[in-house]
């Protein structure tokens, strides 16, 4: 299996009768997290978090080569019980720096709470691919995504890069077709968890480097 199929990541996403629902989802450019949390209680179960080889394709988004591991962590993201974003990331193990004291402390908090809570991240233009059986990342996302009836042929899924200083993270987010069931914004942030992150002398001591800086895993 290959990482990408023979498909490959697009800067702009058509419409299409499968697309078109998860449209507002995809193209967001704000805090997910926020956006989940606005919809119900909010949830982060931590799936695995090692130093693996990147798939071929995010070592060379990277600027990796093959061979080379880095530091992976997956997420689930549920709201009101339903998983609903199976998120994969990938910080390349060199050079070291505050997003590995980061990674380092970030437990169960969400990534997309500390990258929003702090204006010294930047972020590139979004990528899009709708991810088949063909992807690494399909079966590790359909296992997450926990479908109780059939499993979708294919499921969307976006990528960007966020920046700190020298170092860069790599977030690919894959969506389930299950957001489209959850209710509309009820204004409810239930993580106090995550929302600690904003304005939190623990953020800023992380990125600002006086938390000690440890192996991620």
């Amino acid at each position: 299996m290959s990482a990408a199929g023979g498909q490959q990541w697009r800067g702009r996403i058509t419409r299409t009768e499968d697309s078109a629902p998860l449209l507002p989802w995809l193209r967001d450019r704000g805090s997910l997290t926020a956006r989940l949390q606005s919809r119900g209680r909010f949830a982060l179960r931590v799936l695995r978090q090692q130093r693996c080889r990147p798939t071929a394709d995010e070592a060379l988004a990277l600027g990796l080569p093959t061979a080379v591991r880095a530091w992976i962590r997956e997420v689930a993201l549920s709201c009101d019980d339903r998983v609903v974003v199976f998120a994969h990331t990938v910080l390349p193990c060199e050079p070291r720096g505050p997003l590995t004291r980061w990674l380092a402390r970030l437990g169960e908090r969400s990534l997309g709470a500390l990258l929003f809570a702090h204006v010294g991240f930047s972020r590139s233009p979004m990528k899009f691919q709708r991810l088949d059986q063909r992807h690494t990342l399909f079966a590790p996302a359909v296992q997450a995504l926990q479908f109780a009836g059939g499993i979708p042929s294919a499921l969307w899924a976006r990528r960007s890069h966020f920046g700190f200083g020298a170092q860069s993270v790599l977030v690919t987010e894959v969506f389930s077709p299950a957001l489209l069931l959850l209710t509309p914004d009820v204004g409810v942030l239930a993580s106090s968890a995550d929302s600690s992150w904003h304005d939190s002398d623990l953020c800023r001591s992380i990125l600002e480097g006086k938390a000690p800086c440890r192996s991620p895993f």
